[in-house]
């Protein structure tokens, strides 16, 4: 019977786990956390479906922004040189979001007509447009 206490007492859990580290390690790894929060953070927020944008821009902006040239303003066109230009905000999707959103001059708003989810399609489709050429 002593010998089959003792067996099992041989079997028994572990006690509690302790971990040790040292600063220099802790440090290591959140500063490797906080890189990887960075990359994640730094990728863009905005992007929308290219493919969906294409359609939105063509119900909803091609009257008037045809091939990315503007029938209104001429010279405010959505080439990436007069978007870097003309574009509060610069060449960027956020830009172009708050441009469709809000309207600006002779350009009609179109938050409340369009969805959130249309808009950030079609200002993705007008940076990759214009990052192309329009071609």
């Amino acid at each position: 019977f002593a010998a089959a206490i003792a067996s099992a007492a041989a079997f028994s859990a572990p006690g509690p786990l302790t971990l040790r580290a040292s600063a220099k390690e802790v440090t290591g790894v959140a500063k490797v956390a906080a890189a990887g929060a960075a990359i994640l953070a730094a990728g863009p927020a905005f992007a929308g479906d290219v493919d969906a944008g294409e359609k939105v821009f063509n119900a909803n902006c091609a009257a008037c922004h045809a091939g990315g040239q503007n029938s209104v303003v001429p010279d405010h066109t959505l080439e990436k040189a007069a978007i870097e230009k003309f574009l509060t905000g610069g060449f960027n999707e956020k830009a172009v979001i708050t441009q469709v959103t809000n309207g600006k001059n002779a350009m009609p708003a179109f938050g409340g007509r369009l969805s959130d989810d249309d808009i950030a399609n079609v200002a993705s489709f007008v940076i990759s447009k214009s990052e192309e050429g329009w071609e």
